[in-house]
């Protein structure tokens, strides 16, 4: 695979065709764990203002996506191989949706499409999170909201403790809504 260097975390494909392979995929898992932010994207468009912009994306079990949406925007995205949970929220920070997701073969849903601006963010429970995803371009910051009431990434301690709420939050979240299945 030939690529161009963006940055640590970016690369675009140099080819016509794109092709991806297993091997690929570990060059990228090697390439996030290398990464501060244990994270790397291989972009398959050419640059950020391409109209389609089609990514595949790479997180480790510990990477910190703060709560964000996106202006004017859809978004799909499709799990590849690992295990995660999506978690949708209203302005105010409070859950509306948790979307548990793998890979096809986990029979947990594996494709979403979101198609309105909601804050989201990953809980990540594999040791790696390989997912393709595909918005609308040109790629423009300021068109990207972070979550006034989710941490900065820059402060560690503030990260840690909100993460450990959330996943807590959510596995009890989860654990109700399996009882409640069982006495329908």
């Amino acid at each position: 695979m030939k690529f161009k260097k963006f940055n640590d975390e970016v690369l675009y494909t140099d080819e016509e065709i794109t092709r991806v392979s297993a091997a690929d995929i570990d060059f990228l898992k090697k390439e996030a764990l290398r990464n501060p932010r244990q994270r790397i994207r291989l972009c398959s468009h050419r640059d950020v203002e391409d109209t389609l912009h089609e990514m595949l994306i790479i997180h480790t079990k510990d990477t910190y996506v703060r709560p964000h949406k996106h202006l004017g925007k859809s978004e799909s995205f499709h799990v590849m191989e690992g295990q995660v949970d999506v978690v949708m929220f209203g302005e105010e920070g409070v859950i509306q949706e948790i979307i548990p997701m793998g890979d096809y073969a986990s029979d947990l849903n594996f494709y979403y499409r979101l198609n309105r601006p909601l804050y989201h963010t990953l809980l990540i429970y594999s040791d790696f999170l390989v997912f393709h995803e595909t918005t609308k371009g040109p790629f423009r910051r300021e068109e990207t909201l972070f979550a006034p009431w989710a941490p900065d990434e820059k402060e560690a301690e503030k990260v840690t403790s909100y993460m450990r709420q959330l996943t807590q939050y959510v596995s009890e979240s989860k654990e109700k809504q399996s009882a409640l299945k069982v006495f329908r």
